[in-house]
Formats: C-alpha cells, structure tokens, sequence
C-alpha cells in the first residue's frame, strides 16, 4: 500500500538564490521508513528552502509505480534500502544519470552504480552489515563465524532465516555467490534448508527473538535491528541481548557482507538540479550522521566517523567488510531467486 505523507513543512529561511527556488518542492519517493530521517529533510529545507514531498512505500512498491507514471512521473529523487533493487531500479532505465564531482568524491566507488561517459545513476548512503546472532549458551562462537557454517551439518535443526526471497537475504545470497561461484552457492543454500528449525517466517527482528527464546540457535540480521535492542530501555530487550551473541562472519576470508541505502534521480524528474543538490547534501558529515545515529547505520561516504555506542559495541569499533561492488551483488539476483527454487528455500 502506497501512501502519501505529509511533505517536510520547515520553515523556509533567505539563502543566496531566487525566491523562484524558495518555492520550489522537491518530490522524494523513499523506502526508508525511519522517523529519524525527518531531521534530513528539514535541515535540508533549511540549508536550500527546497521543500520535500515525500511518498512512502516499499522498494518493490516504487520501482512499479515508476514504471506506471512513466514520463508522467512526479518523482525527482528516489531512495531505496537495498542494493538489489537499486540495481533493477537501474537495469529498468529509472534513473537519471548523474555528473557530480562532489557525489563522486565522496561515495567510494564499490558503494555506487558505475560511471559511464553520461554520470553515475545510483549512490549508496549508508551500510548495514549482514551477521549472524547465536545463542551464547548453547551455540560455540567459532562454530558461526563464517557463512559457510550456515551450512555445515554440525548446525543442523540450529538455523531461522527471513523468506529467502527478501531482497536483504537476497543480496547476502548474491554476495556469496559472488565468492563461491553458483555451484557452490547452490550447494550452500540447500546446506541451509536442510540445517534450518522451522519454515522462514518474520522479520530479522523475530529471528533475533527466535534466538533468544530457544526457538532455534543461530540466524542472521541487518546491525540496526540489533542496534536497536541494544539501544533500548526495555528490560525484555535487554535480557534478550544478554543471552544473543553477534558475529561478524568471515573475518578472516573475503569479510562480512555489506548492504547499502542509497539514492538516484528520477529518469523523468522535473527539477534535476535540486535533486541533485540533495543527493550531495545526504553525502554530507551532517546527514551522514544522522544515518549513524538515527538508524543505527554506518556512513558510506569517506571520512566520515561517528559516535555509536552500539554500533561500536557489536563491531569493536571496526570490522573487515567485503569489498565487491554493490551493482554486482545486485546482478545476482534473479540467478540467487532460480537457486531458490531449485533447493526449496522458500
């Protein structure tokens, strides 16, 4: 279900432009559905007087209605929450080409589409590592601190995933095929099926829950779902993170698997410089931060630190993430979901 939000209403303050630009309303079509990212778009009204509209929905949800509205379309800026989809965003011809030396400077080059002659149609704005959480008392740290081990027998009857088919497994799958290469990948993903404790159901925060209940011993998660229990005053949260153990996978191989949010022009956007202007802003150390520490997310953009305590708690204040590019873990997709099919994984 598509909805329609309110559009940031700050206050517009005089900056050095036209009253035309004042006026103007940038159209946001975002996946990212993190109250916290309200300060974004008023700072950003404050800094430019460019006002956002904003539409919400999922990242399948937005891609379909872009394709719908056609030259039509609204939209001038679109933000997804994984690379998949960016990628089929791009695929699909959405997005607008972009020229910017400040977007290109600060997006290392593995966390964006890449540049053609004609710009760049997609950037990565934050991360989120994809690891394992355990049952401390029950599960052996080495014996889940790769993904293989997903895999291995010694795990059987031990493991809950999400659907296999939710584009943040998605993309941990395409990663990994990119590793292994799709017959060991395939072979990998039926260890997986044939070691799991129940069907996938549930988000990555109930597979968290799973763990700490007794449910099944070892899952996978997105960091800022366990950043969250372990921000949270909760006594219930804090108990559950007591008995969770987190993982970093593959530390000493090809590194834990990064996924990213990220933004592109709209391909049919009406207001192509401001969208722009935007994008540079969400690489800026102000907005950065506020991915940080709002949501729990690392920067993407170089040079950028951040105080959060929980994000240094589970990670140690740094980790080793694997270094393929995003655009290849997304062209893997449609590969990954045929696996899928083959060995069961629903």
């Amino acid at each position: 279900m598509i909805s329609k939000a309110a559009g940031v209403a700050a206050p517009l303050l005089a900056f050095a432009g036209s009253a035309a630009a004042q006026d103007q309303v940038l159209n946001l079509y975002s996946a990212r559905h993190y109250s916290t990212d309200e300060a974004l778009y008023t700072n950003f009204t404050k800094a430019t007087g460019i006002r956002i509209a904003r539409v919400d929905a999922d990242d399948a949800g937005i891609l379909a209605r872009l394709k719908a509205e056609g030259t039509a379309s609204p939209a001038d800026v679109i933000l997804l929450v994984d690379a998949a989809r960016l990628y089929k965003g791009d695929v699909d011809g959405l997005f607008r080409p972009v020229k910017s030396k400040v977007l290109e400077d600060a997006i290392p080059a593995q966390y964006r589409a890449a540049t053609t002659d004609q710009g760049t149609t997609w950037f990565g704005f934050s991360t989120r590592a994809r690891v394992i959480v355990y049952d401390k008392i029950k599960v052996k740290r080495e014996d889940v601190d790769t993904y293989e081990e997903l895999a291995d027998p010694k795990n059987k009857g031990k493991v809950c995933l999400r659907s296999g088919s939710h584009p943040y497994n998605l993309s941990l799958f395409g990663a990994v095929t990119e590793h292994l290469g799709e017959q060991q990948a395939e072979a990998w993903l039926k260890g997986i099926v044939a070691n799991m404790a129940r069907p996938p159901v549930g988000g990555d925060t109930d597979q968290i829950k799973a763990v700490g209940t007794g449910e099944c011993q070892v899952a996978v998660s997105n960091t800022y779902y366990i950043a969250r229990l372990l921000r949270s005053n909760a006594p219930e949260d804090r108990a559950l993170m007591e008995r969770v153990g987190v993982v970093f996978p593959n530390q000493q191989s090809w590194g834990t698997h990064v996924n990213i949010a990220g933004g592109a022009v709209a391909k049919n956007s009406k207001h192509p410089e401001a969208a722009v202007k935007f994008l540079e802003y969400l690489a800026s150390p102000e907005a950065q931060n506020y991915f940080a520490n709002g949501n729990n997310e690392w920067p993407a953009a170089k040079g950028v630190t951040v105080s959060n305590s929980a994000l240094k708690a589970m990670s140690g204040g740094s980790f080793k993430a694997e270094t393929i590019p995003i655009a290849a873990v997304g062209a893997n997709t449609v590969k990954v979901q045929q696996m899928l099919d083959r060995v069961g994984f629903k």
